[in-house]
């Protein structure tokens, strides 16, 4: 069970409570995303279930972005480093949050581990967000834009059975497509059919980290939401600022 957001359960977080907690991130969030549109670094909340291939796709990101902007990621997990070890293995700057039982990541973990973190030079930021499709969807991380994964073996009716996370998405990518010649009962058109019902503007991208398949186009995606700081070059850019006094990590 989450001990931060009691997963729904009033039982073990009363409504009123639950309600101030997201008040305290969301101040939190917006303290986070000034700084992120000040200094011109585009945030990213990835979601998805365990194994959607959040960290696959990462790794095929930055191959591709190679040479077009600097990515790097803040990576949750409950109890281990392993995703964040990959990634800094494949050259990308990244740090891991350890959340121990809390399902999600929330604002003020997020801004706790940007300090002594080179976020700062970065175009675009990562949080690869807990591996989970209920409620990372509810906390905002003061992220520009939300990105799911979900591969072709979770089912074509995810999006109906979890629908706040796809009504939240900018973009849906189809992970793992490479694999669809094996699974000749999956339906790519039954899963747009699932998203448009969900999202206000249905967006599917299949991707495959193995092959390559739709990673220029997703990189294409990043780099044309990726907005320059203002007056500031790169040299110029500073550490976050301490979080406001009321903005303290809820629970």
């Amino acid at each position: 069970m989450c001990e931060s957001c009691g997963c729904g359960d009033e039982k073990v977080v009363p409504v009123e409570v639950h309600d101030r907690l997201l008040a305290a991130n969301d101040r939190t969030a917006d303290h986070l995303r000034h700084h992120f549109q000040e200094l011109g670094v585009l945030a990213l909340n990835l979601m998805g279930s365990p194994g959607s291939g959040k960290t696959a796709l990462l790794e095929a990101t930055a191959r591709r972005a190679s040479g077009r902007f600097c990515l790097g990621a803040l990576s949750g997990d409950l109890a281990t480093d392993r995703d964040a070890a990959r990634l800094r293995a494949a050259g990308i700057p990244a740090r891991e949050i350890t959340t121990g039982s809390a399902c999600h990541l929330d604002a003020e973990l997020v801004h706790r581990a940007l300090h002594d973190f080179p976020w700062r030079d970065l175009d675009v930021l990562v949080i690869e967000n807990v591996g989970n499709l209920v409620c990372p969807a509810i906390y905002d991380l003061g992220q520009a834009t939300n990105v799911v994964a979900l591969s072709v073996t979770e089912g074509e009716d995810k999006p109906l059975k979890y629908p706040v996370m796809f009504r939240k998405a900018d973009l849906v990518l189809l992970t793992k497509v490479d694999l669809l010649p094996h699974l000749p009962e999956v339906r790519v058109s039954a899963l747009t059919d699932a998203l448009a019902r969900v999202m206000p503007t249905p967006a599917l991208l299949p991707v495959s980290a193995r092959t390559g398949e739709g990673m220029d186009t997703f990189v294409d995606w990043l780099s044309a939401r990726i907005t320059p700081a203002p007056r500031f070059g790169r040299a110029q850019k500073t550490e976050i600022h301490p979080a406001p006094r009321d903005a303290a990590r809820p629970g």
